[in-house]
């Protein structure tokens, strides 16, 4: 364990400890004793600063005034010392990161993007919270609704953001390890983050602390806002333990500075962090005063939220800002003007070695570039590299094992992992190596090992996206999922694309009974804006969902695979599968009914319409969201209003097939949980088989047929 060299006042578990009200020195500049004159500045644009994260909040009668005047002096000190950039090229490759974890305090982010000269202009910062402005409520990662530049992850769900960072910190090693030569380094950044106590209480930053550790990921740096307040109460009404052991304890060097807001302790704690290469994340514990500068409400929790707006003028004026709203000096700019001078000299250096490391590596350089781009195969180059069905009946995991392999052949930068179920989930990658540090790992490894971790996992492979190289797939049980629900919304909302691949996806899994056996789970993934879920029915329709998802730029998909063996009905179409539905079985009379199948249903939904006679159709819909954006003509082409006798089947919950069958359709679903029994006795039991009964219901006098 590191300590500080400088403002260190006792043991981690010291400045853990339970205080009603955290007290710090007057707001003056510490003194750096290399560059006096910095140390001023920085303290400047520290308080104005936290002037412009007064004015918007005020302006907008909306935010969080705690975290932006509690941890200026980290901004300062980050983006005025520490921190590698270039706000002219904001998606430079070696850019250092930082997630803003606890993103409540969005205005801290605002603030400082502004001051350290990214287009992000004074007006837009006072546009803070208003429709269509560069400043949302919550940092957004750019997307088709804001383009902010400097914005790293989109945060606000507590605990996200810095399990982000671990994603993050690993695309980054792993960059290092696919691109950098003994001749020429490419990649050296760090990923930096400020948390708050509600990161750090939320389960999933554990997970993510853990993994982080565990896979040596040196190059992350956590800067922890501890300032015993949490929204409700104080810290310490809910929490007593020594998160600083607890760290130690996972395997991360822990620095506690007494004094947070002491810009000298930082400078060093930071450069500290950065210059070791142990193999260990490291977290600064920075004891600071929420709300610091107004001391109406500082050091209690009414200041995280905007209680003290009623104190903003006293509270400016105190700090030595003038009457002028969003007021920032001239020497100020100055100074980060010049900062971004220095910086743009450390670009243009590492700019000419990129360029000779491109002419020395052309492969290589290609490569990257598709990355930086988003550039994969075109879907017809994926289908000629995914062979044709071989035949038999086979599960729709197994299909994908062999599918993946193809994919990443084609896909360099394609990478996979599980949460400790690669055997299952059937999604590792042969000759791929595997991702980390010791037991034969490396940071070139294209398996992810995540451990019994689901939410860290959807966090990391968010990371992963973030970064802007790698296409990420985990996988896991369908039914765990929930585990990962936050993270998927939050990759629906970014546009990320990342693949999920969930198999074991209905009652069809069987003895493990009704805990494995999801029924509402894809209806529930269904209801995400921006998620494709798709079910292919066979191998054919397996391929598609590969493709579809490696394929998609825009936003997350959803594999839904099968545990069991199911027939290759010969009527499915990989190319059609991405249309999310098609006519699979085409009537050979006048067409009298529909029926509409996805995934394992589609075996029996062909089964009953040769039963039934030639009037029957065959709708197979592998994915709802891909058929609804089709053109009306094509949907109606698909589904003709003159057939309103429809009948869907799935074996999950049936409330969403109703708005392709109507009113004067009828579902076949499982609007129940399941029970413990081989696969197809739980199927046959709930109706899903193409048995006489079924065929019955699907002839039955249904009040409206």
């Amino acid at each position: 364990m590191k300590f500080a060299v400088a403002a260190l006042a006792g043991s981690a578990a010291a400045f853990m400890g339970p205080a009603q009200k955290v007290s710090m020195a007057p707001l003056k500049a510490a003194t750096l004793e290399v560059a006096p004159a910095t140390s001023e500045a920085l303290q400047t644009a520290a308080n104005e600063a936290r002037g412009l994260a007064m004015d918007s909040i005020a302006a907008a009668e909306s935010g969080h005034l705690g975290l932006p005047l509690g941890a200026a002096e980290m901004g300062a000190v980050l983006y005025g010392q520490s921190m590698n950039y270039n706000p002219d090229e904001p998606k430079w490759i070696n850019r250092d990161r930082f997630v803003l974890s606890a993103g409540h305090g969005s205005m801290f982010l605002y603030s400082w993007l502004h001051l350290a000269g990214f287009d992000l202009s004074k007006d837009e910062v006072a546009n803070f919270r208003q429709h269509h402005s560069m400043t949302p409520g919550h940092p957004e990662f750019p997307n088709s609704e804001h383009v902010t530049p400097g914005i790293e992850a989109t945060t606000g769900p507590l605990g996200a953001g810095v399990s982000n960072c671990a994603g993050l910190a690993a695309a980054s090693k792993m960059s290092a390890s696919l691109f950098n030569t003994e001749d020429h380094t490419i990649f050296d950044n760090h990923i930096f983050c400020i948390v708050g106590d509600g990161c750090l209480q939320e389960g999933v930053s554990a997970e993510a602390a853990c993994f982080s550790a565990h896979e040596k990921l040196d190059n992350l740096i956590v800067l922890y806002d501890a300032n015993d307040v949490t929204l409700d109460k104080m810290a310490e009404f809910t929490q007593s333990e020594d998160v600083g052991a607890r760290y130690v304890a996972y395997g991360w060097d822990v620095i506690t500075l007494a004094d947070g807001h002491d810009l000298k302790a930082l400078y060093e704690a930071t450069e500290e962090a950065k210059s070791n290469n142990n193999g260990k994340p490291t977290l600064i514990i920075c004891k600071t005063e929420i709300g610091r500068g107004i001391d109406e409400v500082a050091g209690t929790n009414a200041a995280h939220g905007e209680a003290g707006v009623a104190y903003v003028d006293g509270a400016r004026k105190a700090l030595g800002l003038p009457e002028e709203k969003w007021f920032v000096s001239d020497d100020t700019y100055k100074f980060f003007a010049d900062r971004k001078a220095s910086l743009k000299a450390g670009y243009d250096a590492w700019s000419a070695t990129y360029d000779a490391w491109k002419g020395a590596n052309p492969d290589l350089a290609k490569t990257l570039q598709d990355g930086i781009d988003g550039v994969t195969p075109t879907v017809a180059e994926l289908f000629a590299a995914i062979p044709e069905s071989k035949g038999g009946d086979q599960a729709t995991r197994v299909s994908g094992s062999e599918i993946i392999n193809n994919i990443a052949d084609a896909v360099p930068l394609y990478i996979s992992g599980s949460a400790d179920l690669h055997g299952s989930n059937k999604n590792y990658i042969k000759g791929g190596g595997d991702f980390g540090a010791d037991f034969g790992k490396s940071y070139s490894g294209r398996n992810v090992y995540y451990g019994i971790r689901e939410h860290a996992m959807g966090c990391i492979m968010n990371g992963f996206a973030y970064y802007g190289l790698f296409r990420p797939s985990g996988a896991t049980f369908l039914v765990f999922a929930d585990y990962m629900r936050a993270a998927v919304r939050i990759a629906a909302l970014a546009e990320l694309p990342v693949s999920y691949i969930w198999t074991h996806d209905s009652i069809g899994v069987g003895e493990d009974g009704p805990t494995h056996q999801p029924v509402e789970t894809v209806s529930g993934l269904r209801a995400f804006p921006n998620l494709d879920v798709m079910r292919p029915a066979d191998y054919e329709e397996t391929a598609g969902a590969y493709v579809a998802s490696a394929t998609r730029q825009t936003g997350p998909t959803a594999l839904i695979l099968s545990r069991q063996n199911l027939d290759q009905t010969g009527t499915t179409d990989r190319a059609k599968t991405l249309l999310g539905g098609y006519v699979a079985v085409k009537e050979t009379s006048a067409l009298e009914c529909i029926i509409i199948a996805t995934g394992s249903e589609l075996q029996h939904a062909v089964a009953a319409a040769k039963q039934i006679g030639g009037g029957v159709r065959v709708v197979s819909m592998p994915c709802m969201e891909r058929f609804d954006r089709q053109s009306d003509a094509y949907k109606a082409e698909v589904l003709p209003d003159s057939c309103r006798k429809r009948v869907a089947m799935e074996a999950g919950i049936s409330t969403m097939w109703y708005k392709y069958v109507g009113l004067d359709g009828k579902v076949i679903g499982v609007d129940r949980f399941g029970f413990s029994a081989p696969g197809d006795i739980v199927m046959a039991e709930l109706g899903m088989d193409a048995e006489d009964r079924k065929s019955t219901r699907l002839n039955s006098s249904h009040p409206r047929y």
